[in-house]
């Protein structure tokens, strides 16, 4: 089977360009309004993409006054959408440092339910100092420690999610028999962070689990992706950096025993699309004239961990030096090293830099026409650099509609992208098999009421 461009749409404030929300071109419609969510799904759906991807943040931005946001919580947020579209996957972020294991299968399940199998969990380890003091904590958890933490939760959630078998559920009127107690067992697990006793209570999604996405790119964030991540969204700024990454994710995954196929990367790319370049390169930069540095300087210092920035001049050439060693921080370590190393290879000054990633905070940012965005899409998925992008638009949703109304008909042709949808759930669109039943389940059942059967 010839392989498949994937395209997931990261759906973000007005547009993933820090001032899309001041632009005319944006939506006007508040972003706590669902109707919004829900008009850009179904936009998304009818360009045949394999899924939309709702982040999440634990704490309010300090960059609150001069900077939108998403506000609503992205569990709730897909459970709405699910009801007005019909084949597009939905992929929310979720915390292992900030949940139990037992709540979240249950969300992600129900929701898997309620989508007849389109759900994705975006796993993260978070990191924000401010999330930590809204859940009882004074500090960060440590870059190793949240991992940790994280591969635990995640062997709980598998296992809670198998502790159905795919026939439990008998639903037999005439004899009186809704579940058959010997397809459903306990977990009994006691480790570090979690005990857990289970099992789940409710049955096995349509996908036996959630599709697993996650986003870390550091050593540690690596290899915990290659032992279960399905989609992996990556920031890489330049094709070679994000064939080095490719490469070597799909090494590490092999070496889990896994098929490098089954682990899809997807970059993120945020383009500016217009009829010429001339107009793209104007709107890029109208976009950017938009933008507060000092909201840049305050997203900036979160990323380092809280790291000060405020003594920096505008425009005085960056180096290293004027920022903390990546290997310290103990934030999101993996965008901390793109920001350095953009900084090592443009010499940018601190306006230049904050203006750059304010386009889609260290994603890849292009302008251009939809020729040239299909050609740089049709060059990094031939050559070893992607499986498909997470289409991050600037501006929505006139970004996404250009995308869909220009950019897709190009890929079609090219028999890069599909032209229908095969399949019903995301582990269809994404190529990915189902897990198999009780894959993770102990073999010993529980007994009697306990499963619905006397």
């Amino acid at each position: 089977m010839k392989r498949q461009l994937h395209l997931n749409l990261f759906i973000q404030s007005r547009g993933h360009h820090e001032a899309s929300w001041r632009h005319p071109d944006s939506s006007p419609l508040p972003l706590t309004d669902i109707e919004y969510f829900r008009d850009l799904a179904q936009r998304a759906e009818s360009g045949l993409f394999d899924s939309i991807f709702l982040a999440d943040q634990l704490a309010l931005a300090d960059t609150v006054a001069h900077a939108a946001s998403t506000w609503l919580e992205p569990i709730t947020a897909l459970a709405a959408i699910a009801g007005s579209t019909q084949r597009i996957g939905l992929i929310a972020t979720a915390s292992t440092t900030y949940s139990e294991p037992f709540n979240l299968a249950r969300q992600f399940g129900s929701l898997d339910h309620i989508s007849g199998g389109r759900v994705g969990w975006n796993i993260v380890t978070s990191w924000l100092a401010p999330a930590a003091r809204n859940f009882g904590g004074a500090g960060l958890v440590s870059h190793d420690e949240r991992y940790e933490r994280g591969e635990e939760f995640v062997q709980v959630a598998k296992a809670l999610w198998d502790s159905w078998a795919d026939d439990a559920v008998l639903d037999d009127r005439a004899s009186g028999h809704y579940a058959r107690a010997d397809r459903i067992a306990p977990i009994n697990h006691e480790g570090k962070y979690y005990r857990v006793a289970g099992p789940l209570n409710m049955p096995r999604g349509p996908q036996g689990r959630p599709v697993f996405v996650q986003a870390g790119s550091s050593d540690t964030g690596r290899r915990f992706a290659a032992r279960h991540a399905e989609a992996v969204f990556t920031a890489q700024m330049e094709k070679g950096t994000a064939q080095e990454f490719y490469a070597d994710l799909k090494t590490l995954a092999a070496a889990e025993g896994r098929p490098s196929e089954h682990v899809l990367i997807l970059p993120g790319l945020s383009p500016v699309i217009a009829s010429t370049e001339a107009e793209a390169t104007r709107l890029a930069k109208e976009l950017n004239e938009l933008t507060d540095p000092e909201v840049g300087r305050k997203r900036l210092s979160g990323r380092f961990g809280g790291h000060d920035f405020s003594h920096l001049p505008l425009d005085r050439p960056l180096t290293a030096e004027d920022f903390p060693d990546p290997g310290t921080v103990q934030a999101a370590r993996s965008r901390t090293e793109v920001i350095v190393g953009l900084v090592r290879r443009e010499k940018f000054t601190l306006r230049q830099l904050l203006a750059y990633l304010a386009g889609a905070r260290g994603h890849f940012t292009t302008a251009g026409t939809p020729e040239q965005i299909a050609d740089l899409i049709e060059d990094w998925f031939n050559d070893g650099a992607a499986d498909g992008f997470n289409l991050m638009p600037p501006l929505l949703p006139s970004m996404l509609d250009f995308f869909v109304a220009e950019v897709v008909p190009l890929l079609q042709k090219r028999g890069l992208f599909r032209t229908a949808y095969e399949g019903t759930t995301l582990r269809d669109h994404f190529g990915l098999p189902r897990p198999m039943a009780g894959a993770s389940r102990p073999s010993k059942p529980i007994q009697g009421s306990q499963a619905g059967v006397k």
